[in-house]
């Protein structure tokens, strides 16, 4: 059945996208509705960011993502009465999310309030392979006496758009923003242009029908300059159907004109029109038969988490799969969360996914940091340095974090993407890409780590006043995981420079700079507290008082809404995983011993005050053998959203702690590390799971893994033969057999603590939540082998 009370949360569930075009999982009638949303990647909305008081480097302007025009929204009359699930008596319903033929399929059987019953069905898509382009079948059956029925298609703009609250995750309500240029419809088609009133751009919707019902029926159009309606009337007697199929074509533009947007919608529409709804279909089953059959991720003992990797799998897929050297948005295309900005979410959790199952999205991703590589130097001047500093959030290119003003201190977001840079050419040897791209970014970073650190007395490369990943922490000398991700980046762009000397010498690089970049690298200053012995976050973090947990009562977290920043900065508390995510990413830098230490000092001092935290420790508990605690974390990544487990869901999913599902089982219980241009395996099972089998994309091959209690098996399944690591072993795979390889076992220690009341979810709970709201009755699996 509807539950009316998660209203909002399913349509972020359910939400269709392709990385450029995503439509909210509204209901067909647009009512009742949580947040209604239809977007488009990178159209945005200017705003000023009002500060009490002002300082140096504060952006002025905002962006915010806005709902363009809804063209989801079928209204049905029966003899006069609205279908609305809010009146008369809803006999059956159901809403499946197929993630094998990516659709969303719904069927109501309802009872008016005058006693006419009848079947409403319905289908919904956004095209993988036609990116401007969704799809609607829409039908209507009446099953207890003849009903004269009414189907209204409509195009709408500048929708009224619910408040959102008052938490700073959730997006800025902005009043209409759509000023219309162009308004038509004739026969079955109709058009909407609209622009921007303050950031410019310019939006295109338009639609078409093709229409199946009796001879009777009736098609008549109508227009305004915020609606545009198609109407459809016909007579039907038990056992006739009216069927609608609807078309819709979305584009947007910063610079072409309202006639070139006007044909663009147009082009796009006969295109679509000229596929088919069955071609339509056909080419969205195949283009998801191909993302599986090397994308998947099968389990065995734990059903519930393989529906939730797979939810996630394919949300990660809509977020990036068609943005074409656009970004991939904190929540993806599903809402207006964080008002639909890029933050470092994208290359740090998401990219390493997307990296390994369909990397040409990474390409596009990095093309798009590339694309807005001048504002990041313009950014850089503005604070004083050299070289890039991209935007701690934004949406096309520009600062826009006024609500968090420690976040320009946030420089490790630089090196993050450094790093997916290095990790895609790795994991592809695209070439083309590293001349072109690759290497600007990676020299235009290194040039800010230079400008940001100096060489003290000791000879120590010192990076000081930042701002790590745990954001209780700012502001501060020396963070870890910022010092060794520079490191990589600095490393890395000297290395480049000489593989490609004309490209380097174009980009102003000389032998002196380079040298300098590899002698920073080298004297890197990572600090270590022997007292304790194990590695401080920051220079003085393990020297701060430890946060009063014991008094911290549950109603008090996220602690950032109910304690001053200052009161966090200047204690021993953690937001999200930092000195841990350095060790997930940095491996190299640290011994197992270390690790084992650290894991177990930071544990009860993280609170998890964020999504993106739960899938790094779930790596790191599984590296150093805790299997138990991994399992759970692994639990509450892979269903933040699915249990609403932050109560933030109806702003749109989280798309990076979706992807740390597939982080937390790939690369924790996977033991999956790519280093040195080499794939290498450590894999590791909970009890709770007894079969783990991936498929990764490497190199142009596709390897196969198959992980038991005992023993994996490698698999090549295409391209030519490859060499990977087993616990250190090298091994060379061809296509002519699998090598199977015993799992050695770890001594773990014991179980570290979390702060009271921060453990992780237990599953049991996560499930019973999940289950009595989706599983079995709203959300479809791919189904399982």
């Amino acid at each position: 059945m509807l539950h009316l009370d998660v209203l909002a949360q399913t349509e972020s569930i359910f939400a269709l996208a392709n990385g450029h075009l995503g439509l909210r999982g509204n209901l067909d009638a647009g009512e009742p509705f949580g947040l209604p949303g239809t977007y488009l990647n990178s159209f945005y909305e200017q705003r000023p960011l009002p500060y009490a008081e002002t300082a140096y480097g504060y952006p002025e302007l905002g962006q915010t993502v806005i709902n363009v025009t809804n063209g989801k929204i079928m209204r049905l009359l029966v003899d006069d009465e609205p279908f609305d699930v809010r009146y008369g008596q809803v006999q059956r319903h159901e809403r499946v999310l197929d993630l094998r033929n990516g659709v969303l399929r719904r069927t109501v059987c309802w009872t008016s309030p005058v006693g006419r019953t009848v079947n409403i069905s319905s289908v919904r898509l956004v095209s993988f392979t036609q990116r401007a382009i969704a799809a609607i079948s829409y039908e209507v059956e009446p099953l207890d006496a003849p009903v004269r029925v009414v189907v209204q298609s409509e195009l709408v703009a500048n929708e009224t758009i619910p408040v959102m609250g008052k938490d700073p995750r959730g997006g800025t309500v902005l009043p209409s923003s759509l000023e219309c240029e162009e308004h038509q419809a004739q026969g079955t088609c109709g058009l909407l242009i609209h622009h921007t009133r303050f950031s410019g751009l310019r939006v295109g919707a338009a639609m078409d029908h093709q229409i199946e019902g009796p001879p009777e029926t009736f098609v008549e159009s109508q227009h305004s300059p915020d609606v545009v309606r198609i109407v459809i009337t016909a007579p039907l007697q038990p056992g006739q159907r009216l069927r609608v199929v609807k078309f819709l074509a979305y584009g947007w533009s910063s610079q072409r004109s309202r006639p070139a947007m006007h044909d663009q919608v147009s082009a796009a529409l006969s295109l679509a029109r000229f596929t088919g709804w069955e071609g339509l279909l056909a080419e969205q089953r195949a283009y998801l038969d191909t993302f599986w059959g090397h994308g998947d991720v099968e389990i065995e003992g734990d059903p519930h988490i393989q529906q939730a990797v797979r939810f996630a799998l394919f949300h990660v897929l809509q977020a990036g799969c068609r943005g074409e050297q656009r970004p991939i948005p904190a929540k993806g295309l599903t809402g207006p969360g964080y008002d639909g900005h890029t933050f470092w979410d994208t290359e740090t959790f998401v990219l390493p996914l997307v990296t390994l199952t369909f990397p040409h999205a990474t390409a596009d991703a990095l093309r798009w940091r590339h694309a807005i590589l001048d504002q990041a130097r313009e950014r850089a001047r503005l604070l004083g340095r050299r070289g890039a500093a991209f935007p701690w959030r934004t949406i096309h290119g520009k600062e826009s974090s006024g609500y968090w003003p420690a976040s320009t201190a946030a420089f490790h977001l630089n090196a993050d993407i450094a790093y997916a840079v290095t990790q895609y050419i790795e994991a592809t040897e695209d070439r083309a890409f590293e001349e072109e791209v690759g290497l600007e970014l990676l020299v235009e970073t290194a040039r800010l780590w230079n400008s940001l650190g100096y060489e003290n007395a000791d000879g120590q490369f010192r990076i000081d006043g930042v701002t790590g990943p745990d954001e209780y922490s700012a502001l501060v000398d020396n963070n870890v995981y910022t010092n060794l991700m520079a490191q990589h980046n600095l490393s890395a762009a000297a290395e480049t420079a000489k593989r490609y000397p004309e490209v380097a010498s174009a980009l102003g690089v000389d032998a002196a700079e380079r040298d300098s970049w590899q002698h920073a690298a080298e004297r890197m200053f990572i600090p270590y507290d022997q007292r304790l012995g194990v590695t401080p976050q920051d220079d003085t973090f393990t020297q701060h008082k430890v946060w009063n947990f014991a008094t911290t009562t549950p109603e008090q977290y996220p602690l950032f809404r109910n304690f001053p920043y200052y009161d966090l900065y200047c204690k021993q508390v953690i937001k999200q995983a930092d000195l841990i995510l350095a060790m997930h990413l940095r491996g190299d830098a640290f011994t197992p011993e270390q690790k084992a230490r650290n894991f177990a000092y930071y544990e009860p001092l993280t609170v998890r005050d964020s999504s993106l935290s739960a899938a790094t420790q779930a790596v790191i508990a599984a590296e150093v053998g805790q299997l138990q605690l991994a399992y759970d974390y692994l639990g509450e990544a892979a269903f933040m959203d699915l249990s609403d487990l932050e109560h933030n869901v109806r702003d749109g999913i989280h798309i990076a702690s979706l992807a740390g599902a597939w982080t937390a089982l790939v690369m924790g219980f996977g033991g999956v590390r790519l280093q040195g241009g080499m794939l290498s395996f450590a894999p590791r099972l909970p009890e709770q799971i007894t079969r783990l089998a991936f498929q990764l994309v490497f190199r142009n091959r596709c390897l196969r893994v198959d992980v038991c209690a005992n023993e994996v098996s490698y698999r090549l399944l295409s391209g030519a033969p490859l060499t990977v690591r087993h616990y250190g072993d090298e091994l060379s795979l061809t296509r002519t057999s699998a090598v199977t390889r015993p799992i050695p076992p770890i001594q773990a220690g014991p179980r570290p603590t979390q702060p009271p009341g921060r453990a992780p979810v237990a599953m049991s709970f996560i499930c019973t939540e999940a289950g009595g709201r989706y599983f079995g009755q709203n959300l479809g699996p791919k189904k399982a082998r």
